[in-house]
């Protein structure tokens, strides 16, 4: 079974569990069609993180594969052009390298090592080159994407038309793309074409290094050939915490999944039987444990080899209960986040026959990155170094060769060692939160995957460019519960009901006796999941 957030990925993904293909085949196969048609989310300029779980050795693996930023990326380069934040577009927010083809080759090299593997990079990415070269329908999604990011009135985080290459890619004949048009991508075509032939050393050393880092150069940016040739993709420990009689996992940092666990710990003193789902008390304390989560996020959360995160402390269960005797069930915390993480990104998640699974999300950061596409490549350029502080006592303040403190999160549920359920979402802020969400409605209230992720969502956060964190509920959620919320110190706002706002989750749930899997798409994208 697959669920992917576009019905194309899904589809690709399912073709090749058909035909022989492992877990993380599948997840390769998906996540490259997701470069081609969901462009707003994630492309070949992004980065990945992974959780696999490896059947026959009872295994979990987990695999970072972000970028660092640039050797010549420095807090003084922003200083001397009078700046006291990093640009949230531009060639002077794509700062650093694109991970996202190391993890695709670092995890076909596992799978092959475990002789997992049936296909070739090449023929994993036929179905992405496909649809670069022939077309897709534009969705609804990515044509309401492109007319926000070119809203000429806000040249600082929007007007995206300034850049060329993203004009050109979006904009053909000066006018947005509508939905239900063809996108053909003859560029981006012919670097699937160049990673098809020479493999995903071609992107960091050879002729797709070379082309990138020119067109950047080219725009005023600041990565160089070594810095591509440096890179790597790491396999990394994932983190665990107990949660009722399963085991919560992910990854640690630079990413936030300690604050996922974080949550989902604290949600563990709580008898949610007696809050009940979507009740004023539930969502109550899943945002007040948000809140002591992300203040944990705010000092510790960045390259753990510039900074050391205490996790075993963090995650103790000593230190967990004395967290959760700080939440007060009459008020809501005053916690105003310094930070402002936001994501645009996709998750997907797979289980084949033997049992493997594949916990898989990427991303370009911001809607669209950085708005930089280097000439003749076709490739958006992610801007998740914009999310470095220019601040040098903060633990995320910018450094050469650092990777950033990420939003991106893959997690998976354990149940005596094996996978019971593979779930995830987009979202930034809104990550850990809905996947609070997913948890607790399915493992505490039996919904399904689906029930679950067509619920009604919140997400306590700041949108991008809002200056003040808010409570967000989708209008469906009973008034009664968000005047109780109002009542206790929560500042409530309403969005639309299945709002991008919330994210796009997926999961599937492992009936580990019977084998029986059960998936679900979120309504808010464009996805589908399917099995066999």
């Amino acid at each position: 079974m697959i669920t992917t957030p576009h019905y194309l990925a899904s589809q690709t993904g399912l073709h090749i569990l058909r035909s022989g293909g492992c877990a993380i085949e599948a997840a390769i196969a998906a996540a490259a069609v997701l470069t081609v048609v969901y462009p707003q989310m994630c492309t070949l300029g992004g980065d990945n993180f992974w959780l696999i779980y490896n059947a026959a050795d009872k295994e979990l693996k987990g695999l970072n594969a972000s970028g660092r930023s640039g050797s010549q990326v420095t807090r003084t380069v922003y200083e001397n052009l009078g700046l006291s934040q990093i640009p949230s577009r531009g060639p002077l927010a794509a700062i650093t390298v694109p991970g996202v083809v190391s993890g695709w080759d670092k995890a076909l090299g596992y799978a092959k090592e475990h002789r997992q593997a049936r296909f070739s990079l090449d023929e994993l990415l036929s179905d992405a080159l496909v649809y670069a070269e022939e077309g897709f329908p534009v969705s609804k999604s990515l044509a309401d994407w492109i007319v926000v990011d070119t809203d000429t009135q806000d040249t600082e985080q929007r007007c995206l038309q300034r850049y060329p290459g993203f004009a050109k890619l979006f904009l053909p004949e000066g006018q947005p793309l509508r939905a239900c048009t063809r996108l053909r991508q003859p560029d981006l075509a012919r670097s699937l074409r160049i990673l098809m032939d020479q493999g995903a050393a071609a992107f960091y050393e050879g002729e797709l290094a070379h082309a990138l880092v020119r067109g950047l150069r080219d725009a005023g940016g600041l990565l160089t050939e070594e810095d591509f040739a440096r890179h790597t993709a790491d396999w990394v420990e994932p983190l665990s915490t107990p949660y009722r009689q399963y085991t919560a996992c992910n990854l640690p940092p630079n990413t936030q999944g300690v604050s996922s666990l974080q949550i989902l710990a604290l949600a563990a003193t709580l008898d949610m039987q007696a809050l009940g789902e979507g009740s004023a008390d539930y969502y109550h304390y899943l945002i007040e444990a948000t809140k002591l989560a992300f203040a944990d996020r705010e000092r510790y959360v960045t390259d753990p080899d510039f900074v050391q995160a205490p996790l075993e402390h963090l995650l103790s269960q000593d230190y967990i209960h004395s967290q959760a005797a700080r939440m007060d069930r009459s008020k809501a915390r005053d916690f105003a986040s310094l930070l402002d993480p936001k994501g645009d990104t996709i998750w997907l998640g797979v289980v084949d026959g033997a049992g493997n699974a594949v916990s898989l999300i990427q991303s370009i950061y911001n809607d669209f990155g950085s708005g930089i596409v280097p000439e003749g490549t076709g490739i958006l350029l992610q801007n998740r170094g914009s999310f470095f502080s220019l601040n040098p006592k903060h633990p995320n303040t910018l450094e050469p060769a650092k990777r950033t403190m990420h939003t991106l999160n893959p997690p998976m549920i354990l149940e005596n060692g094996r996978p019971r359920l593979v779930y995830g979402t987009m979202g930034g802020e809104g990550q850990p939160q809905t996947q609070a969400a997913l948890v607790t409605r399915i493992l505490d209230f039996g919904m399904t995957p689906q029930e679950a992720i067509d619920a009604p969502r919140w997400l306590y956060g700041r949108t991008w460019g809002a200056s003040s964190n808010t409570v967000k509920l989708e209008a469906r959620i009973d008034r009664a519960v968000a005047h109780d919320l109002e009542a206790r110190g929560h500042v409530v706002e309403y969005v639309a009901d299945y709002s991008d706002t919330m994210g796009h989750a997926g999961a599937i749930l492992i009936d580990q006796e019977s084998g029986i899997l059960q998936g679900g798409t979120d309504p808010r994208s464009d996805g589908q999941a399917l099995g066999y």
